[in-house]
């Protein structure tokens, strides 16, 4: 049986050797290609991550490869990985995201950046900017929306005073498991995760473990690698946390919302030239009278922009002031969107463009 598997195998595999060192050739040969823009870079001091243009990559192949049997997302999981290399023939980029290891935001960063950068883990958001604006990070990615649980706040209010640009997004699915050293809940008596990932887990956490007493702390994989030292606790984290700090599920796939997901964006950067599928993000206020919310709207609806995303955030100056984080599609050099901006400039009593990038799928 054995013999005649391998007989039959054999001439295919030898296929797949003949077609592996062409792919090798041209990969290499793509590689020199890279080499060649990187110089040009170098002298109009161009950056190295254009994620437009690495979109527009993806978009073009996948349309190309329609047919099959590769399926778009694997087509673009391969492409990241290959465009995550060439970058790293020009210049190997230092990113920053909310650590430790395991973290939800170190998978946001590998899966938009790939795995040829440097990750920079942070104990805190507050850090990730930090580490940006010093220069000791290219790009920071932060978490900034989940679809369950909302706005970060904490992302809204730094970037209220960063100086740093949105240069682009990914949105990520959240699988939460509950996690512990022996893979049971015997002698536990706390369960710790970030703030968010608790309130995402409540109704499992109230159904089938209510009498662990519920402990904040700043991040699932900071979780992970308590419980790992403290057999009296268990972790909210992915699989990613689990695998590294040796950690077993109770339960897999805890959040209350299967189709749980967190969206991030990328700090830091030039600004993304237009690509037709763009997304602009403001912060805005108005002046304290009547129809004041409704006159900063109306540009959009006047223009034809449609808006996204509308969150209000308490402007903590003591008079009932509120900031006003928008998202509206398109990009600030497209036309009716800039008629927009230049309305709103008029109108409006502060207006902050966070930057305008390419929109994740």
């Amino acid at each position: 049986m054995d013999e005649e598997l391998n007989l039959k195998l054999q001439p295919l595999r030898d296929r797949i050797d003949e077609l592996d060192a062409q792919l090798l050739a041209l990969l290499n040969e793509r590689a020199a290609v890279v080499l060649e823009v990187g110089e040009v870079k170098k002298t109009m001091s161009a950056p190295v991550f254009r994620p437009e243009r690495e979109l527009q990559v993806i978009a073009r192949l996948q349309q190309l490869g329609a047919a099959g049997p590769l399926r778009p997302e694997h087509v673009e999981a391969i492409w990241r990985e290959i465009m995550s290399a060439s970058r790293s023939l020009e210049r190997e980029l230092t990113i920053a995201y909310l650590g430790p290891v395991g973290t939800y935001s170190e998978l946001a960063m590998q899966t938009l950046f790939g795995q040829s950068v440097k990750g920079l883990p942070c104990s805190s958001i507050d850090e990730v900017f930090r580490a940006v604006e010093a220069g000791g990070a290219d790009y920071g990615v932060a978490p900034v929306e989940n679809s369950t649980e909302g706005a970060v706040s904490r992302t809204l209010d730094l970037m209220l005073d960063t100086t740093l640009t949105i240069s682009g997004e990914i949105a990520v699915p959240i699988h939460h498991n509950l996690l512990t050293k022996s893979g049971k809940l015997d002698g536990v008596k706390r369960v710790c995760a970030h703030a968010q990932a608790l309130a995402q887990c409540q109704e499992w956490l109230s159904k089938h473990a209510p009498t662990l007493e519920r402990q904040a702390v700043s991040s699932n994989a900071e979780a992970a690698r308590l419980a790992a030292e403290d057999p009296t606790l268990a972790a909210i984290a992915g699989d990613r946390a689990a695998a590294h700090y040796g950690l077993q599920a109770v339960a897999s796939l805890i959040q209350d919302d299967p189709h749980n997901r967190t969206r991030f964006v990328v700090i830091g950067g030039t600004s993304p030239e237009s690509t037709g599928r763009d997304q602009t993000s403001m912060i805005l206020s108005v002046k304290n009278e009547p129809g004041a919310v409704f006159h900063m709207l109306e540009p959009f609806a006047r223009h034809g922009v449609s808006m996204t995303r509308f969150e209000s955030r308490p402007a903590r100056r003591g008079a009932w002031e509120y900031w006003f984080y928008i998202d509206i599609e398109g990009h600030s050099d497209d036309a009716n969107v800039a008629e927009a901006i230049e309305e709103l400039d008029r109108s409006a009593a502060f207006i902050k463009i966070l930057g305008s990038y390419p929109r994740s799928h």
